[in-house]
C-alpha cells in the first residue's frame, strides 16, 4: 500500500505558474509604487519645507527674545549697581575696589556664555559716542567726571555705528532696539536709565544657536517617511499577490464579456448610422427633386426679360442642391459650414425666398397653400448658413399643409426683434386643427414629443416624422437657438423659433 504524501508541490507549481503567467500585472503594480513613492517624496519635500521654515521662525523668534532678555538682565543688574551707588559720590578706596569688581563680574559674567560675543556700554559725553567695556574706565566715567574716556579694550566700531542708527529711538522711547544681521546676529540696545536720566545703552552681540533642535526634529520626520514608504511597498506586494490569485478568473470572464458586449454595441452603433443617414437621403433626395424641376421649368420659360430673376432663383436653387449633396456625404456636417461669421443670413429674405419660390410655384394656383408674412425690417442678420435657416423653416411650414387633410389652409408667420434681449422670434401658425395634447407632452428636457423621431400626426406615417425631428435638431444643436410648439389660440398650430443674436 502507497503512502500518501502530507504536501503535494502540484499547488505550489501552479501558484508559481501563475505569478509568472502575470508578470505584466506586477510591473504596473512596481510602476503604482514607484508614483505613489515619488508622491510621497513630493509631499515629504513640501511638508519638511513647510516645518523647517515654521522651525526657522519659531527659533527666530526665541533668538531674538533670549538675546533680549540677556541684554535686559545685564542692563537692569548696571543700573540697580548704580543707582544705589550714586547716592553718595565720595568712596573710600574698598568701596571703590568693590564697585570696580561688580561691574566686571556683570559684564564679564555674560561673555562666559557661548552665544555672546561682545558687549560694551555706550554713552556720549553731546558731542561723540564712546564705548566702555571695561569696568575701571565705567567706574570713572559715572563716578569721575573724566575729561577724556580711555579707550576701550577691543574695538567697538559695529557697535557705535548701529548706535548712532538707533540713538533717536532709544532716547526718545526708551525700548530696546535689535538689529538682525544675516538671519543669525543679533546687535541688541538697550536703554541705560540708571536713576531715570537717560545715560545712553547697554550693546550686547549674541549669536544663539538652536539648530540642533531643528535636526533632531527633521532626522525624526525623514525617518517616519521612510518606515512609511516601507510599508507601502510592502502593502503593494500583498495586494498584489493576493488580488493576482484570486481575480484571475473573474477577469477573463469579464474579459469575454466586454469583448462581445463591445462587437454587439459595434453593431448596434453601425446600424443606427446607417438607418438615419438612409432616412436623410430619402428626407433631402425629394426636395432636390422638387427643386430640380424648378431649375428645368426656368431653364424652359427663360427669356431677356426675366434672365436677372431666374438666374438669382437658379442661384439659390443650385445652392440649395449642392448642400443636400454635402449633407449626403456626411454623418455629422462640419460646425463651419454651419455656423460662420462669413455667413450674413437675411432671416426675412430667406423666409420669402421659401414662400415665393417653393411653396406658391405651383403649375396652377391653389387656395391650398396661402400664406400671410408679416416681417420685422429691424431683425438683424445671423452668421448661419442660409440653407441651413431653410433646412429648418421649411419642414415646419411644411407641417401645416401635411397635417390638415381639409384644405383651405392659411400659414401666417411673424418675425419680432427683441432689442432688449437682442432676440428675434419667427412664429409660424396656421388655422389648421391643430396638434393633439400628447403630442404638446414635453419630456424631462422640456421637448416636445412632436419633435422627437419617427413621431407624426399623418394617417399613413411610413417614412413620416422626421420633418420636424431635423428642424429641431439642426436648431438646437447646431444653431443655438430655441424651438417650441403649442396650438394657437384662435385654431391651429403654432411653432416659434427664438433666434439668439
Amino acid at each position: 500500500m502507497k503512502k500518501r504524501r502530507l504536501f503535494s508541490s502540484k499547488p505550489l507549481n501552479s501558484w508559481l505558474a501563475s505569478a509568472v503567467k502575470y508578470h505584466f500585472e506586477l510591473k504596473h503594480i512596481l510602476v503604482l509604487f514607484f508614483i505613489i513613492v515619488l508622491a510621497q517624496l513630493l509631499f515629504s519635500t513640501v511638508q519638511k519645507g513647510a516645518l523647517q521654515r515654521f522651525l526657522h521662525q519659531a527659533q527666530d523668534s526665541y533668538q531674538k527674545d533670549s538675546s533680549e532678555r540677556l541684554a535686559n538682565l545685564t542692563t537692569t543688574s548696571l543700573e540697580l549697581l548704580l543707582t544705589s551707588s550714586l547716592t553718595s559720590q565720595k568712596h573710600n578706596s574698598a568701596e571703590s575696589d568693590n564697585l570696580i569688581e561688580a561691574f566686571n563680574i556683570i559684564l564679564s559674567q555674560q561673555l562666559l556664555q557661548k552665544s555672546v560675543i561682545d558687549i560694551c556700554v555706550i554713552v556720549s559725553d553731546g558731542e561723540q559716542n564712546y564705548a566702555i567695556d571695561n569696568s575701571t574706565a565705567l567706574y570713572q566715567f559715572f563716578f569721575r567726571d573724566l575729561d577724556a574716556i580711555p579707550p576701550p579694550d577691543i574695538p567697538h566700531n559695529q557697535a557705535l555705528e548701529y548706535y548712532s542708527v538707533f540713538k533717536e529711538n532709544l532716547q526718545s522711547g526708551e525700548r530696546i532696539q535689535t538689529h538682525v544681521e544675516d538671519d543669525q546676529i543679533f546687535h541688541v540696545f538697550v536703554p541705560f536709565v540708571p536713576k531715570g536720566e537717560y545715560a545712553g545703552a547697554v550693546y550686547l552681540k549674541n549669536v544663539p544657536d538652536f539648530t540642533f533642535i531643528t535636526r533632531e526634529i527633521i532626522a525624526g520626520y525623514n525617518q517616519s517617511s521612510l518606515i512609511f514608504t516601507g510599508l507601502v511597498l510592502f502593502g503593494f506586494l500583498t495586494m498584489f499577490l493576493i488580488s493576482s490569485y484570486t481575480l484571475q478568473e473573474r477577469d477573463t470572464v469579464h474579459e469575454l464579456l466586454f469583448t462581445e458586449r463591445e462587437e454587439k454595441l459595434a453593431e448596434r452603433i453601425e446600424y443606427q448610422k446607417e438607418a438615419l443617414f438612409t432616412k436623410r437621403i430619402y428626407h433631402t433626395h425629394h426636395k432636390a427633386e422638387k427643386v430640380m424641376g424648378f431649375i428645368k421649368e426656368d431653364l424652359r420659360e427663360i427669356t431677356q426679360e426675366n434672365i436677372e430673376d431666374i438666374k438669382y432663383r437658379m442661384m439659390k436653387y443650385a445652392n440649395f442642391v449642392s448642400r443636400v449633396i454635402y449633407n449626403m456625404k456626411w454623418f455629422e456636417p462640419q460646425i463651419q459650414t454651419i455656423r460662420n461669421l462669413a455667413f450674413q443670413t437675411d432671416l426675412n429674405e430667406v423666409i420669402e425666398f421659401v414662400v415665393m419660390n417653393i411653396f406658391q410655384r405651383v403649375p396652377q394656383k391653389s387656395n391650398k397653400q396661402k400664406f400671410k408674412l408679416d416681417l420685422d425690417k429691424n431683425i438683424p442678420t445671423v452668421a448661419i448658413n442660409e440653407f441651413v435657416v431653410w433646412e429648418i423653416i421649411e419642414p415646419l411650414m411644411q407641417n401645416a399643409f401635411e397635417h390638415n387633410e381639409n384644405g383651405g389652409i392659411i400659414v401666417n408667420i411673424r418675425t419680432v426683434f427683441y432689442p432688449n434681449e437682442n432676440i428675434s422670434k419667427i412664429f409660424i401658425w396656421d388655422n389648421g386643427q391643430g396638434l393633439d395634447d400628447e403630442l404638446l407632452v414635453k419630456d424631462h428636457l422640456g421637448v416636445c414629443r412632436i419633435f422627437k423621431e419617427n413621431i407624426s400626426t399623418k394617417a399613413v406615417a411610413h417614412n413620416a416624422g422626421y420633418g420636424c425631428f431635423i428642424a429641431y435638431e439642426i436648431a438646437t444643436q447646431h444653431c443655438g437657438w430655441r424651438l417650441d410648439a403649442e396650438n394657437h389660440s384662435g385654431g391651429g398650430c403654432q411653432f416659434i423659433l427664438e433666434v439668439k443674436h
